[in-house]
């Protein structure tokens, strides 16, 4: 199974500290955030990445090559300066990722959820991995029924890690261009078609600068806790 790590956010918040870095590039203890995910793909077997950037995007290329140091097989499927979102971004790259099921990670995301876990699930249009809501997310953004199915509202709500299996067929009726992945997800889940998993896994959505100093201390503490 192949998998994509979405790497093109143009990372407003992050502002000035991605003035000239991509936000995938900037650093937790020590090492950039699209690094520890690169490395625990292939820990898990998926070694066959793609990464689509767009702002600053060269610098991603730059510094992971062609992934071979980390076991990877990297491509890349550059967008310019004007980011695709996410639907146009997998859009935009599915003729790197084929016609079987592929996993989608969002490059702004520190986890350290088990992606083994993902290799053999079976997958109808999309599998999510959902996650308890974080402070700045209260509200959550899908719920579970009993069957495994996510729903767009239940008296439980949990937050879309940004973690997802997706076939090309979700994208099917998409044209070209950018697009957000919510709303292709919602009719999706409205058609009963997509399975979901909630984890209790470490995870965090590095969306600001404070949440990348907390991300630092967090590393630092855990150093050697599959973190290194």
């Amino acid at each position: 199974m192949k998998a994509m790590i979405l790497a093109a956010g143009r990372g407003e918040r992050m502002r000035p500290l991605t003035d000239h870095t991509p936000k995938p590039l900037l650093t937790a203890a020590g090492k950039p955030l699209i690094e520890y995910t690169v490395k625990q793909l292939v820990a898990a077997g998926f070694n066959d990445i793609v990464i689509n950037h767009a702002h600053l995007g060269v610098q991603i290329e730059q510094h992971l090559g062609d992934g071979s140091r980390f076991g990877a097989n990297i491509g890349y499927s550059p967008e310019g300066e004007q980011a695709l979102e996410t639907a146009g971004g997998i859009i935009n790259a599915l003729p790197l990722l084929g016609d079987e099921v592929f996993l989608v990670v969002n490059g702004d995301i520190a986890t350290d959820f088990p992606f083994s876990e993902l290799k053999n699930r079976p997958v109808d249009l999309a599998h999510l991995v959902l996650v308890d809501n974080p402070a700045h997310n209260v509200k959550g953004d899908f719920g579970l029924d009993n069957n495994g199915l996510v729903v767009s509202n239940s008296t439980k709500q949990f937050t879309f890690s940004g973690i997802g299996l997706y076939r090309p067929e979700l994208f099917a009726d998409t044209p070209a261009g950018p697009s957000k992945l919510a709303p292709l997800l919602r009719q999706a889940i409205a058609n009963g078609r997509v399975s979901g998993q909630q984890t209790d896994a470490f995870w965090m959505d590095i969306g600001t600068p404070e949440r990348l100093q907390e991300l630092d201390l967090y590393y630092t503490q855990h150093r050697g806790n599959n973190h290194d």
